[in-house]
């Protein structure tokens, strides 16, 4: 992976061509996957092998009496028809529906017993099921034919799929055993007077690609599972006249099949019948060695088959880790949160001079604080953001760096003259260089970092910074809140900031492996900073850059609940991709520059092992397989039961909407936004896992990614009920 130092340039209007290049590669990866889903819904749901009882009666007006009344082979190839049987005393074995791995094999036990030879009907799609079974048969001097690729009827069938189902189960064929045959069964068949218009045009049609049709004329009814001794019953022959007997080695439980078919050739040998196969019993050669191209074509489509089958079974697997990995982290996320409420209320209990024996009595913290506004052409609300930290009722100094605006922001805050307000003026250089330039004018040991698109309540200072009384402490994020949550993009960004950033913040302090303090409200000791080297430029995400440098130096890094910050979130989806685009590229750059961590020990360790272990599977790996999860529910819908995906899905959306609530809970905010939710999954999620892919190719692809800014609306405003929730 390539992650290398980006160029602090601004963001270009288009995308690189290596990264619209590698979108084209993900197209495709998806499209291929949507026809590997589609081949195996039709070869496994669309139909399947079942019982082959007869298709309700239709009109049979157009079938010739030679057919209606004549021999069960029908080989109308030419135009001309003409029908035979076995002559006498020889009877035509053949089975349908198979090769089942269960039954085919007990019946090839049974014909070699008896030196037997049979004509095997198999359905294309258990055949590449059963490659070496369809082989085995041909080994053993049975012959094959077609009984189409997924057992389905080709009277009612439109033209289109009557020539993917014979034509697929030949291919299958030729791709196995190397041979094609000219005989076809159409399924649900049975005797000559059963054939009605339908199934009379199916076999012209068929007949017109060189098939001989085989119908039978003594159905054994296996398939109802009347009883060994019944079956044996219903194949004995009713005189010297030849037959096609009609059995089943696949579909269903064939125990019965098995029974009967040893006892019924032992007495055929004793009353003098011939049993064979079809082709041998009439005298036709119905195999014939493939074509070069016919082979080539026929192994195509099976191993082609055979990969979708392992792609569906691979995704299959891929849902069951990932449905138990979203479970898992949802208990671990609230049994964590919940401890840390629990924790975080006996803190405040004890601050409010209540003693408990449990609780460690810690100084409050009254020190002055050094505030640092890192600014860049944020005059919309950077005067909301100064007269909040200005109007703290805690005593602090409020550094703006102006990093080279252009529109005034550093006059607007000069024109407020609010006392222990400092600006300074610098060229553009990046935040990073503005945060360290603020850091090397700040006057005090504990810092606060905060983005010019944010407001404090009266008491945030205060509130952030009381864990510091911990002299393992070196960092404290704060609670982002969304200012500007109107409308549905705002509300679903008010969810996932309480929800996704905030529970699992508490997660990470719990499990000391805090990955990121935000650049909205971020509590630093100074001599902390200074030890890391300030504030890196190496990412984007210089936030998370220096959060994970200072758990490898050895500093806790806490979650603080109640001291709030109210931030502009994105409020078009535009804007709301490039923010996301630049924290997920920098996140992964961060990532990918502190791996070290995970063969560390202490501290470090945790964080490599923990915090970058939950980030690289819930944020990276898991929205990467997002979209193979929405393809999966496509196919689930069309072809597998629409009402057991829609409740699996249901029961995601009830542990989410669980979360959710909890996490309002205990943020103490209104449950209404959360109607939003079941919405959130048809846009909002779609977008923020293309947000991942893309900077996972981006950063797989080398490409140097510029700062973004976002863009400022000018919504900044003190929540009415400062120090309390709306």
């Amino acid at each position: 992976m390539s992650l290398s130092r980006p160029v602090k340039s601004a963001v270009k209007s288009a995308v690189p061509a290596s990264v619209r290049a590698h979108w084209f590669v993900l197209i495709a990866v998806i499209f291929a996957l949507g026809v590997a889903l589609t081949v195996q819904g039709y070869m496994h749901h669309l139909a399947g092998i079942g019982d082959d009882s007869v298709p309700s009666s239709t009109s049979a007006g157009n079938v010739p009496q030679a057919v209606s009344g004549g021999g069960p082979v029908v080989d109308s190839r030419g135009g001309a028809v003409r029908t035979v049987s076995p002559p006498d005393h020889t009877l035509a074995l053949t089975f349908d529906d198979g090769p089942d791995p269960v039954w085919t094999p007990q019946i090839l036990d049974v014909l070699r017993k008896h030196h037997v030879r049979a004509t095997f009907f198999v359905v294309g799609s258990a055949a590449i099921d059963n490659p070496d079974l369809v082989r085995r048969i041909i080994a053993e001097g049975h012959e094959i034919g077609v009984h189409t690729l997924t057992h389905t009827d080709l009277g009612t069938a439109p033209s289109w799929r009557r020539e993917l189902e014979v034509q697929g189960a030949q291919e299958a064929i030729a791709g196995i055993t190397g041979q094609t045959t000219s005989l076809l069964r159409p399924p649900y068949s049975s005797g000559n007077d059963a054939i009605n218009d339908s199934t009379w045009s199916a076999m012209r049609t068929s007949a017109d690609e060189g098939y001989i049709t085989v119908l039978s004329s003594v159905d054994s009814e296996d398939w109802r599972r009347p009883g060994a001794a019944a079956i044996e019953r219903n194949l004995a022959p009713s005189g010297p006249q030849g037959q096609v007997l009609l059995m089943h080695d696949g579909g269903s439980d064939r125990a019965q099949t098995v029974a009967a078919l040893d006892s019924a050739l032992s007495r055929f040998a004793g009353q003098g019948y011939r049993v064979t196969s079809v082709g041998d019993a009439l005298g036709i050669d119905s195999m014939r060695e493939a074509a070069a191209a016919e082979k080539m074509t026929g192994t195509a489509f099976v191993r082609g088959i055979q990969l979708s089958d392992f792609v569906v079974t691979a995704i299959s697997w891929g849902l069951v880790a990932a449905g138990i990995v979203t479970l898992v982290r949802a208990v671990l996320v609230i049994g964590f949160a919940a401890r840390h409420s629990r924790a975080a209320r006996r803190l405040r209990t004890v601050s409010r001079g209540r003693r408990r024996v449990d609780v460690p009595v810690r100084p409050e913290i009254t020190e002055p604080v050094s505030v640092i506004v890192p600014a860049y052409n944020e005059a919309v609300g950077i005067e909301a953001a100064v007269r909040s930290i200005a109007a703290s009722n805690h005593p602090v100094e409020t550094i703006v760096v102006d990093d080279g605006s252009t529109d005034g922001t550093a006059d607007i805050v000069e024109a407020l003259g609010l006392p222990g307000v400092t600006v300074i003026r610098k060229e553009n250089g990046g935040k990073p260089s503005a945060l360290n330039a603020g850091l090397a004018a700040a006057s005090h040991e504990l810092v606060v970092m905060v983005d010019g698109d944010t407001v404090f309540e009266p008491d945030t200072v205060h509130a952030l910074i009381q864990p510091f009384a911990d002299p393992r402490v070196g960092a404290i994020s704060g609670n982002t809140k969304v200012a500007n949550r109107g409308g549905i993009l705002g509300a679903w960004q008010h969810i996932e900031y309480v929800v996704g950033f905030n529970l699992d913040r508490r997660l990470f302090d719990v499990a000391e492996c805090m990955p990121t303090v935000p650049g909205a409200i971020g509590g630093f000791r100074r001599d902390a900073l200074l030890r890391v080297g300030g504030v890196s430029d190496d990412t984007l995400a210089e936030d998370t850059d220096l959060t994970m440098s200072l758990c490898r130096d050895g500093w806790r890094v806490v979650y603080q609940d109640d001291a709030r910050a109210w931030t502009e979130a994105p409020a078009t989806l535009g804007a709301l991709w490039k923010q996301r685009y630049r924290w997920c590229y920098g996140t992964l750059q961060a990532m990918w520059k502190h791996r070290g961590a995970v063969v560390q020990r202490g501290a470090a360790g945790k964080l490599g092992r923990r915090g970058l272990g939950y980030l690289l599977v819930l944020q990276v790996l898991l929205p990467l397989f997002a979209p193979v999860v929405d393809v999966f529910a496509v196919y689930g819908l069309i072809f597998l039961d629409p009402l057991r995906i829609a409740a699996l899905w249901l029961v995601f959306l009830v542990v989410q909407m669980l979360m959710a609530t909890y996490a309002f809970r205990l943020d103490k905010e209104r449950l209404g936004p959360l109607w939003t939710l079941p919405l959130q999954q048809f846009v909002y999620r779609q977008l923020m896992y293309l947000v991942v892919i893309q900077s996972v190719v981006t950063a797989l692809a080398g490409v140097h990614l510029g700062w973004h800014r976002m863009e400022r609306y000018g919504s900044l405003r003190v929540p009415p009920a400062a120090g309390g929730q709306t």
